[in-house]
């Protein structure tokens, strides 16, 4: 799932006497940061997962070379443990990286007893890790084939069933102790972005791994600016700053007319981070407990509140005037983001691509009133999709349409009448081309949100006299199963992990089939030849219009039914300093905010 993510260092103090008001902080053990998670974490291994919340976790412990600027919009990516921008050759082929020196990992009883460094092997040997056939890593497309020798070294693992470690790999290799280099196979332009993506490059020690073993993702030992400290799984996690934490300070480069980000900087500016003493993350899978507990200030900070509560909440998109009074504040962004859902193209009754199976799927896309779901479920806040991927993104064109939510219910039927999809026995549903029952199986959390969804499915696929049954699991095991290409249909929202179109598109390639990303499982030779072609060319109306091509045979065959891109509204309390909405969601935000106490309930620490 796409979705799933990305500060400079000042000079040392030399003396304490000398700071003065402003002068940089440790973190204070009375500041306290508290949000919640509408679904549970699933592993705290950064290369296992594939999920938002599970990266935003690990991306609090762990640390890619690269970042995002805090403050940048538009984007703007920054080094975070390199000494500076990756190197890359004249052909785009090489990227030579430079950790920076004097950044350790936090203690942990796998390194002896000694203080631990971060070295150019560390990462080497966690983009390895991809590799190896025993952790099943979703992010494996994106060095597969790309990074030069992978391929072979993932034939050796494969045969063997175990992956070497220190053999060598031509395109990953550590030159000295703090210089690395990659060389990919083709100039590959979206690469870069893996150097921000924690699911691909947060550093993970060798030790720490060999240690743990099958444990690891129970383990989280990483560079980053914070720590586990207490775990109750799928409930609670909390988190400490790490005192190996290299010495950062706040910084950022908002534009000359960013009025929100000029002030966040203004007041922020060289403050050392992290600046709160302990994270609590709670998992509340339904919305009304979590809007609730942030009512009852037991939250600091409700991240993307449910359009449940909007016509509540925030009437014509604006604070109501009993939150206002409050001091709470609310800002509202495009998410660079996408609802769909995806059928299983290997299944028996909607996969395949023969014209009567593209033709069951057709219908049901255009059966599923996405107007409804906007203005029903989402209380209008989101917009209709038209492509598989998001305004924002390098390769998006606003006048760029298609027919992907087209809504018509003659249509679908005339499509399935067409094709033989038809009721023969007088029940008010239709059965297969060979007559055969016809049940399309939906697969949906337990939360109430869901059963909104599921009962919208419902009426529609009514509409149209298809049969719909509803699987019903938690979020972590309905995951599972879509790795392992059992669900039929199941309707996700996916988060940009980079800011170009390439971060959805790619999941629909056939190679990524599976656990890899491409849950649909859809493999079409000529849209994986326009990829190809894509993803070899720099950002230009040439790759813009691949991007195109590769949405209308989306839409023509219709592996996804393309839904929403949403609308993402953030409300905080005024003790809460220094919040902006990652525009890559699954960027760890948490040592950028601050705790003003002299605004906090006395009562709350």
């Amino acid at each position: 799932m796409p979705g799933t993510s990305r500060r400079p260092i000042a000079g040392l103090v030399a003396c304490a006497a000398l700071l003065g008001p402003g002068s940089p902080q440790a973190a204070d053990p009375d500041k306290v940061f508290r949000y919640a998670f509408p679904v549970a974490e699933t592993s705290l291994d950064p290369q296992k997962i594939s999920d938002l919340y599970s990266n935003v976790l690990n991306a609090g412990m762990f640390d890619a070379p690269l970042k995002y600027d805090y403050l940048a919009r538009p984007l703007k990516l920054k080094p975070n443990t390199l000494a500076s921008m990756p190197e890359i050759s004249a052909d785009g082929l090489t990227y030579t990286l430079r950790v920076r020196p004097g950044i350790f990992f936090a203690d942990d009883p796998a390194f002896g007893g000694k203080k631990r460094e971060l070295v150019a092997e560390d990462y080497v040997y966690t983009i390895k890790r991809l590799m190896d056939p025993k952790l099943a890593a979703p992010l494996l497309a994106e060095i597969e084939g790309i990074i030069a020798g992978s391929d072979e070294a993932l034939a050796r693992a494969r045969k063997a069933n175990r992956f070497d470690y220190d053999a060598p790999i031509e395109g990953l290799k550590a030159l000295d102790r703090y210089t690395f280099q990659i060389k990919l196979t083709q100039p590959f332009y979206v690469f870069i972005y893996n150097l921000a993506d924690c699911r691909v490059s947060c550093a993970v020690a060798r030790e720490v791994v060999e240690r743990y073993g099958d444990d690891i993702g129970s383990h989280p030992v990483g560079t980053g600016a914070f720590r586990l400290a207490f775990w109750k799984r799928s409930s609670k996690l909390v988190f400490e700053p790490n005192p190996n934490f290299r010495e950062e300070h706040f910084d950022g480069e908002p534009g000359p007319g960013d009025a929100e980000g000029q002030a966040i900087l203004a007041r922020q500016k060289g403050k050392r981070l992290p600046l709160v003493g302990r994270v609590e993350v709670y998992i509340v899978e339904e919305v009304q407990p979590r809007w609730l507990a942030f009512l009852n200030e037991e939250h600091d900070l409700a991240f993307e509140v449910s359009s449940e509560f909007a016509n509540l909440a925030f009437p014509n998109n604006r604070l109501a005037p009993n939150l206002r009074k409050r001091g709470i504040r609310m800002a509202q962004v495009p998410g660079l983001d996408l609802t769909f859902a995806y059928f299983n193209m290997e299944d028996p009754l909607v996969g395949g691509y023969t014209p009567e199976k593209v033709a069951l799927r057709r219908a049901v896309s255009l059966a599923y009133n996405t107007k409804d779901e906007i203005a029903i479920i989402r209380k209008g806040q989101a917009i209709p999709a038209h492509t598989p991927y998001s305004p924002g993104v390098a390769g998006y064109d606003p006048d760029f349409r298609t027919t992907a939510n087209e809504y018509s219910v003659a249509k679908a039927r005339a499509l399935l009448d067409m094709f033989g999809y038809v009721d023969r026995d007088g029940d008010g549903y239709r059965e297969t081309p060979e007559g055969k029952p016809l049940a399309l199986q939906f697969a949906s959390t337990p939360s109430a949100r869901d059963q909104q969804v599921d009962e919208l499915w419902k009426r529609s696929m009514d509409d149209v006299g298809l049969r719909i049954t509803f699987k019903k699991a938690k979020w972590p095991d309905l995951l599972k199963e879509s790795n392992a290409g059992k669900l039929m249909i199941w309707q996700l929202g996916g988060a940009a992990s980079s800011p170009d179109a390439d971060t959805w598109l790619s999941v629909l390639y056939g190679p990524n089939a599976g656990f890899k990303g491409n849950r649909a499982r859809f493999r079409l030779d000529a849209y994986d030849r326009l990829y190809e072609k894509a993803r070899v060319t720099p950002d230009s109306p040439e790759r813009t219009k691949l991007y195109q091509e590769m949405t209308r045979i989306m839409v023509a065959y219709a592996p996804w039914k393309v839904n929403t891109h949403r609308i993402l509204t953030d409300m905080w309390y005024p003790w809460v300093v220094g919040f902006r909405r990652p525009a890559v969601q699954s960027n760890n935000f948490w040592k950028y905010i601050d705790i003003d106490l002299s605004k906090h309930p006395p009562t709350a620490h």
